[in-house]
C-alpha cells in the first residue's frame, strides 16, 4: 500500500557542516590582553585620565580583573601537573 514516489538526487539537500575557518572566526580575548587592560588602567589611573565620578566603576572593574587573573594563574599550575 506504500506509495514509492521517484525523488531526483538534485532535489535532495544534504546539510552541510561548516568549515573550520568558520568556527574559529569569533572574537579573540587571551589572558595576556586581559593583563594588558589592567596595566592600561592603572597606567591611565596614575595620569588622572578618569574623572572623580568615574574612578568607583574604574575600581570596581579593575578589581573584578584582578581577582579574575589572580584565579586564572593558580589554576595554570595545577593544569600543568
Amino acid at each position: 500500500m506504500s506509495e514509492d514516489k521517484n525523488v531526483d538526487a538534485t532535489e535532495v539537500e544534504t546539510p552541510v557542516a561548516p568549515a573550520p575557518e568558520d568556527q574559529q572566526a569569533g572574537p579573540d580575548l587571551t589572558v595576556q590582553d586581559l593583563q594588558a587592560l589592567k596595566s592600561i588602567i592603572d597606567v591611565a589611573s596614575q595620569r588622572g585620565a578618569f574623572k572623580p565620578n568615574e574612578m568607583m566603576t574604574v575600581g570596581q572593574t579593575y578589581n573584578k580583573l584582578e581577582t579574575f587573573l589572580g584565579a586564572v594563574a593558580q589554576q595554570q599550575p595545577a593544569q600543568g601537573e
